[in-house]
């Protein structure tokens, strides 16, 4: 018997479900791991999230799938990392030949919607639609029975969202909005006594920050303007998390709802960026900064940029004592805030499980009773479903990362990792070890102690980055290639396509030239 189908009939047997459970995803944009009032965050008070961490599984070791947006988001609905499925970095759009967890809830008999940010078609530009019927990626053509989506961002104020394709306005905060249309939409399926998945994606709290008056006025005497109006957005979600939860309570439909929480990526650096002019002529980009210092704290995030380039870092640092930030391959910019709720199924308890975005659809197969086959079989996650109930010693297949040259793999307590920008010219080694558990903060390269571990993660990684070029090739779907996408042409798109295409393929050759020798 198949250790999913196994794990299905014991979940059964103890009564964990006597139906389907409902199942609601929800992920933050841009939250950093230390932005809880759970985990002591400074000034920021999040009393839902914190209930629900007391609640729930509260997830302390759980890991976006790329320090970026569209990459991890990609990893989510398949189960794989993101360079397997087309969706390699932000612009680039998810392969359609992917197969996606929303189909395989709709096929399992639940009524399926994403509400929020979707970004896995390409980049938004203002002005435009926000997902149009004819975009061949939007969330109906990817397993949605339902979608009030946005290719890009949404904040406070006026903004617009695409229902199923129509372009409708709402005004209010993004990430209030949308849970009030969700727990619509919910309530309209539990009246049919049809269960759901509901995938939330909100645009906050990623900059520009823009949050009500009301939220950002504990904040204005501790940090700047800027830093507060991030804080506040982060208030809001928590609010929409509690209006979420209390809406769910009302239908009856808690106890056997499971509710997800994470976020897509590392927060945002506590460290200014100025983008200016050179001598030459040229855009110039300078990072880090301390371009905020002679600022007027009560300018906003656009005023700072648009009077003076530059980019504001967030007070409070984002990630607490984790090194790095969004984009960063090390723990900062991968490790996610992390709560599953679910009442009939989890009893209350901190894991520190390594586990990440790229486990959550093989662990919806063993709990919802999804088709084993829904998945494609070349796949990075593992089922958590016996994380749910006990805590493991360890786990057995390690976790790899890869995205825009920067790497990490992961083997439990020990860490291999590539930053994208990392260069010791004193070193002509190509990455780090560090020992996450007795050095979390990643200060002390331990390369050079231990290089027999080092050795092996690395030979592990370049195994498996060999595995994930040859899916990015195609060679996981029936057809043996990837698919044109069927979108219009940009040409800034198609040459980063391009370029990884070729690069790709020469690892492949590579690796077949040293099996004939």
């Amino acid at each position: 018997m198949k250790p999913c189908c196994l794990l299905m009939l014991l979940f059964a047997a103890s009564g964990v479900f006597a139906k389907q459970p409902n199942v609601i995803l929800v992920m933050a944009d841009d939250m950093g791991w230390a932005q809880t009032g759970y985990y002591g965050y400074p000034y920021l008070k999040t009393p839902n999230l914190d209930d629900m961490a007391r609640n729930g599984l509260r997830m302390d070791r759980f890991y976006a799938a790329a320090p970026s947006c569209t990459p991890t988001r990609a990893s989510v609905l398949t189960g794989r990392t993101n360079d397997r499925t087309g969706a390699f970095r932000v612009g680039q759009s998810i392969n359609k030949q992917e197969k996606m967890l929303s189909t395989a809830f709709s096929e399992a008999g639940y009524a399926t919607a994403h509400f929020g940010k979707w970004h896995l078609n390409h980049v938004g530009r203002k002005g435009e639609h926000p997902l149009p019927a004819d975009d061949p990626h939007h969330p109906g053509q990817l397993g949605f029975d339902y979608w009030l989506s946005t290719t890009s961002g949404f904040d406070l104020g006026e903004f617009e969202l695409s229902r199923n394709g129509t372009r409708e306005l709402f005004h209010g905060d993004g990430s209030e909005v949308i849970i009030a249309e969700a727990v619509k939409y919910i309530g309209k399926q539990v009246a049919q006594e049809k269960p759901v998945f509901v995938v939330i994606w909100y645009s906050a709290p990623h900059g520009p920050w823009t949050a009500t008056d009301e939220d950002i006025e504990p904040f204005l005497s501790k940090v700047d303007r800027t830093s507060a109006n991030m804080l506040g957005e982060i208030v809001a979600i928590d609010r929409s998390i509690g209006h979420l939860r209390q809406g769910l309570e009302d239908l009856g439909i808690a106890d056997n709802t499971l509710v997800w929480f994470t976020s897509d990526n590392g927060g945002t650096p506590n460290t200014d960026v100025l983008i200016r002019e050179s001598p030459a002529g040229e855009r110039e980009i300078i990072y880090p900064s301390n371009c905020s210092d002679d600022l007027d704290p009560n300018l906003t995030h656009d005023e700072a940029m648009s009077l003076h380039g530059c980019l504001r870092g967030v007070d409070p640092d984002s990630t607490g004592h984790l090194r790095g930030f969004k984009k960063d391959f090390y723990e900062g910019g991968l490790r996610e805030p992390t709560i599953v709720e679910w009442p009939a199924g989890i009893k209350p308890r901190v894991s520190n499980f390594p586990s990440g975005t790229v486990d959550m659809f093989p662990t919806l197969i063993d709990i919802a009773g999804l088709s084993a086959d829904s998945i494609n079989k070349v796949h990075d996650g593992i089922s958590l479903a016996e994380v749910f109930k006990t805590e493991p010693a360890r786990r057995h297949q390690p976790m790899g990362f890869r995205a825009s040259d920067g790497w990490m793999w992961l083997d439990n307590d020990w860490k291999i990792v590539k930053n994208t920008d990392y260069k010791d010219e004193d070193n002509d080694k190509q990455y780090e070890l560090f020992n996450v558990i007795g050095d979390p903060s990643e200060a002390q390269n331990v390369t050079d102690t231990y290089p027999d571990i080092a050795a092996r993660l690395y030979e592990q990684y370049q195994q498996w980055s060999l595995s994930v070029s040859r899916s990015a090739l195609g060679a996981d779907y029936p057809e043996g290639k990837v698919l044109p996408t069927g979108r219009k042409p940009d040409p800034v798109v198609h040459e980063r396509r391009a370029r990884r295409f070729k690069q790709w393929a020469e690892e492949v050759s590579a690796s077949k030239g040293s099996d004939q020798e």
